[in-house]
């Protein structure tokens, strides 16, 4: 399993908090890539289990924080 920010995009509008299996349909039927829906169904969750974001999928999700400077240093 492998996210990019294009793939991880693709969830951005998802009804969250959802379950896993809830993701899932939304990526089908909004025609996520295959990638999407594949890395879904390879997460490891207790039965039911909700997602409250993407960051819940993919820890390492980058945050607005990440890709800010100061703009002073330059």
């Amino acid at each position: 399993m492998y996210w990019t920010l294009e793939l991880a995009s693709y969830l951005s509008d998802a009804p969250w908090p959802a379950t896993k299996d809830e993701l899932i349909d939304y990526a089908i039927r909004t025609g996520a890539p295959l990638e999407v829906i594949e890395n879904l169904q390879a997460i490891e969750d207790d039965e039911g289990e909700i997602y409250e974001s993407i960051e819940d999928i993919w820890p390492d999700y980058p945050t607005q924080e990440d890709f800010l400077w100061n703009e002073d240093e330059y």
